[in-house]
């Protein structure tokens, strides 16, 4: 059953043991925010501490970027207050938000590497005598700024000079320099190594100290274990709860992210398969800053199904595999050959195809029709030098339209115009054109109606079963365990675990093994996954 949205009365209940709690420095109450046809956020409250981190959490689409928005005032909110330091307040625009002392440092630095450290920090608030900037007050400034970041530049220096983690610093002492009493540092550890994090939490620790209440946004739970001291969970809009986190163990949370519990889900039923023609392998394949290098087979008419949260990795073992991205370190065999896939078209000549996570920015040209978008890629492999006859692209799109039940079914009608759920069947049938031998789906049900996301599961079922291999990508680990033969589960861009689907894999199997990063399987079991199987979905 799936768990409900906490009260904030209940949340804040799971504080016993820390009865002196000091006045909040920022509280937001009853935050809503609707886009068209979206209720982003729904009565959502958060309030953050002084000299506390807080972590923000929850899967994609839970509504943290536009908490953050809205606290920072790029967007207005349609409902609810913000009180700082006791007073209400409501930004029109971040330079605002920053000036009352609430700042950010977002994923992606917004730093000028042209330009050197100290200018970056100071950039718009040079320090001035006579009209000009002064350039050896400025330099000291910076160099007592970045001291008290424990940290020695030089601040003369191009910032281009320096590390994507020093980089990280400096946008940071930038943003403490404005008096900063909020600190909103989003996914701020997304491209950093081990040694970079540890350095970025030794600076967090020290502004702590300082009274600065952090706002820490991160996929990555390890860490958000070992820096923050509580935290507010989003799923889909809504506040599940704020908790303090050494209360709330990883599964919890993990739980209360994806929003399911102890479940007995339906599987696509099947008679128990044997799997034992390989078709690709990857071996110790990595990428430096996305994946950690892992080993998996998927065989011949094997559903493989790919768990874990929002940037553990999934997506980046999905490019690699389709020659998307390249690979930093390690090899993949197709059918017993060692192939080098550098390239899409690389990979689509060994009949592999991808349907990427988003369908609108990877996939759909929006203002092509549904026939021009489905022969997209059968067109690709020929050149452009050798079109596709006309004839021919009608009985193959009248094909596909049918057999996947798109609608409406004219193939003239624009593919923006469709339906989310009927647009990713649109993609799907680009793909199947192909007849691919490894079909790569990458959250292939995300924001479409139970109607069409019950279609697409069968239909994938019914492509295993003719004897494609489809590694399937999904957050709703009940789809997961539906349709996959065995499941690889992914923790902090590790591969941590292949389990296979028999009757003793549950919800609660792979939210442990999320949560705790180690496989519940025994050697035994772990050693047959290939040889089995597992159990037919």
């Amino acid at each position: 059953m799936a768990t409900e949205p906490a009260s904030r009365s209940e949340a804040i209940n799971t504080e016993r043991g820390d009865m002196a709690v000091p006045a909040p420095v920022l509280t937001m109450g009853g935050i809503g925010k609707q886009f068209p046809g979206v209720k982003a956020l729904d009565g959502v409250d958060l309030r953050l501490l002084p000299g506390e981190v807080h972590a923000l959490m929850g899967e994609n689409g839970a509504g943290k970027s536009t908490l953050i928005k809205v606290l920072t005032g790029v967007y207005p909110a349609d409902a609810g207050t913000i009180e700082l330091g006791g007073a209400p307040v409501a930004f029109g625009s971040p330079l605002e938000a920053q000036q009352a002392g609430i700042s950010t440092v977002y994923q992606e630095v917004n730093l000028c590497t042209n330009l050197s450290v100290a200018e970056n920090i100071f950039i718009g608030r040079e320090p001035r005598r006579f009209g000009r900037i002064d350039w050896k007050r400025m330099r000291a400034r910076a160099k007592k700024l970045l001291s008290r970041l424990e940290l020695s530049l030089d601040v003369s220096a191009p910032l281009s000079t320096y590390s994507l983690a020093i980089q990280q610093m400096v946008a940071i002492a930038r943003a403490i320099d404005v008096e900063a009493r909020v600190l909103i540092l989003d996914e701020p550890t997304s491209s950093l190594d081990a040694g970079e994090v540890e350095q970025l939490f030794r600076v967090m620790r020290r502004l702590k100290e300082e009274g600065i209440a952090i706002l820490f946004v991160s996929h990555f739970l390890d860490q958000i274990y070992e820096i923050s001291d509580r935290m507010t969970i989003l799923r889909n809009g809504t506040l599940v709860g704020e908790y303090l986190t050494r209360e709330l163990s990883q599964v919890q949370l993990v739980a209360k992210m994806i929003g399911q519990e102890l479940a007995a889900l339906e599987r696509l039923h099947g008679e128990a398969k044997v799997f034992d023609r390989p078709l690709i392998e990857a071996r110790e394949l990595g990428r430096t800053g996305a994946i950690e290098p892992f080993s998996m087979t998927i065989h011949e008419g094997e559903v493989v199904g790919l768990a874990g949260l929002l940037g553990s990795g999934r997506t980046e073992i999905a490019r690699l595999l389709f020659g998307a991205d390249h690979a930093g370190s390690g090899e993949i065999v197709v059918s017993g050959s060692v192939t080098s896939l550098r390239t899409p078209r690389a990979a689509m000549g060994h009949k592999i195809a991808f349907c990427s996570e988003n369908r609108k920015a990877d996939g759909l040209i929006p203002d092509l029709t549904v026939r021009e978008n489905i022969i997209l890629a059968l067109q690709a492999t020929r050149g452009w030098t050798r079109p596709v006859p006309r004839e021919q692209q009608d009985e193959l799109v009248g094909k596909y339209i049918k057999a996947l039940k798109i609608s409406p079914p004219n193939p003239e009608h624009l593919v923006r115009n469709l339906s989310g759920g009927n647009q990713q069947k649109v993609l799907l049938a680009r793909w199947l054109i192909l007849e691919p031998r490894l079909l790569i789906l990458d959250e292939p049900t995300r924001g479409i109606d139970v109607g069409a996301k019950t279609e697409i599961q069968r239909l994938v079922a019914e492509l295993s079963d003719g004897g494609m291999a489809v590694l399937f990508i999904s957050a709703e680990l009940e789809e997961v365990l539906r349709l996959s033969h065995k499941v690889g589960v992914l923790r902090d861009r590790r591969l941590v675990a292949e389990l296979p689907n028999d009757d003793s894999l549950t919800t609660d199997v792979l939210m442990e093994t999320i949560a705790s990063g180690a496989s519940q399987m025994n050697a035994s079991e772990a050693s047959n996954v290939d040889a089995s199987g597992g159990r037919a979905s």
